[in-house]
């Protein structure tokens, strides 16, 4: 199958051999990161440095400075960890090595955002605000999202973009210095604290006959168990059917107009996927979708498989024929990755109608699982 690798400029930018050692992988393609959210990253190999600290979620290339006049929601450039086009810069080094690129942008995720913005963000029953999570609902963060996707994506020598946070964030993030796994969440109760209240999402709400105020009430009511150490109360599940109704549609709608103008930016045969989930009620990275929705609107998908493969075979059984299944497997030891058996789960994945490989993440993985990448020979 054909593979991808997910990488970030700063991987390539200094390391005269970084395109080589890609391209020696036999993966063919790199998912390059051009708009992403703050991290701090590992660069193993790196001649230079072996810590980046990307302070906030920028866009990593020069943003067009005239489309964004006026506009009070806008890209953030790139401090030093990605200065001036270090997305360009890296695309041609890689274009150079005989890769294929494709733009890898990162949208519903952006701390800063929430900071300076913090009417963009999901406010939970509880009235606390998740910064990181700008609020899809809401029209002027729409409005932004699908113009930073049509910017992003297209970018010189790219041949096509895999979108990550398309819908919906909720709760679950990568913060730093993380302290809420004192209490142990379900999927339901999960679902439940991402729910959001913002005027937005409360109007929404009344659209398809719930009351925002009883809803909250009945949202901590549901939740309350779960803080002392019990189960989320059976009408948790009733309130996830109730309100997925008015959540799917603003994502779906979200998910078509971004998808709209990227293509309307892009050239013939610019291939569109989005990082999704085939359980609608997911948020996160890879976005809950309905599989035979999205699988009309996009060309395909990259699905988490850290897990396990079984969320491949949804979209298979739902996919248009020619449709993008790419399995998303990490190959990083150090964060739960298998790199030498990736040809054992590339089979399984094929089994279940995956069409591509991803393999998350080049940049981040040792130089022993790099070399468990090619000798498992997954990529041929």
């Amino acid at each position: 199958m054909k593979a991808s690798a997910f990488l970030y400029p700063w991987d390539v930018l200094g390391d005269p051999d970084a395109p080589a050692r890609i391209a020696d992988l036999g993966a063919g393609q790199v998912t390059l990161a051009c708009a992403y959210h703050s991290t701090r990253a590992v660069t193993p190999r790196h001649p230079r440095h072996r810590i980046v600290t990307a302070e906030h979620a920028a866009v990593l290339y020069p943003p067009d400075e005239l489309a964004w006049q006026g506009r009070e929601l806008r890209p953030y450039p790139a401090g030093a960890w990605a200065p001036g086009d270090a997305y360009g810069e890296a695309a041609e080094a890689l274009a150079g090595a005989g890769l294929d690129v494709h733009s890898w942008v990162v949208l519903a995720h952006n701390s800063r955002l929430g900071a300076e913005h913090p009417g963009t963000s999901v406010v939970n029953a509880y009235g606390d605000r998740y910064p990181w999570a700008p609020c899809i609902a809401q029209p002027r963060v729409r409005a932004y999202l699908v113009a930073l996707a049509a910017e992003a994506a297209v970018r010189p020598g790219a041949c096509g973009t895999e979108l990550e946070s398309c819908g919906w964030y909720g709760l679950a993030h990568l913060h730093g210095h993380d302290k809420i796994a004192g209490v142990a969440l379900d999927d339901i109760a999960e679902y439940l604290m991402s729910l959001c209240f913002c005027a937005s999402c409360e109007r929404g709400y009344g659209e398809i006959g719930l009351d925002a105020g009883e809803l909250r009430v009945r949202v901590r009511e549901a939740l309350e168990p779960v803080w002392r150490g019990g189960a989320v109360r059976a009408s948790g599940a009733e309130l996830r059917a109730g309100t997925l109704e008015f959540r799917t549609r603003v994502a779906r709608e979200l998910q078509e107009a971004v998808v709209t103008a990227v293509r309307g930016r892009a050239r013939a045969g610019f291939r569109v996927l989005l990082h999704a989930d085939p359980r609608p009620e997911r948020c996160g990275a890879n976005v809950g979708v309905e599989p035979a929705h999205i699988l009309g609107v996009a060309d395909g998908v990259v699905v988490p498989c850290a897990g396990g493969t079984e969320l491949l075979e949804p979209f298979a059984a739902r996919g248009p024929s020619g449709a993008v299944i790419a399995a998303n497997f990490t190959v990083v030891s150090g964060m739960g990755g298998r790199p030498a058996a990736l040809a054992e789960d590339a089979a399984r994945a094929a089994a279940l109608g995956a069409t591509e490989l991803r393999l998350y993440h080049a940049g981040l993985a040792s130089g022993a699982d790099l070399e468990a990448v090619r000798k498992s020979g997954a990529l041929g």
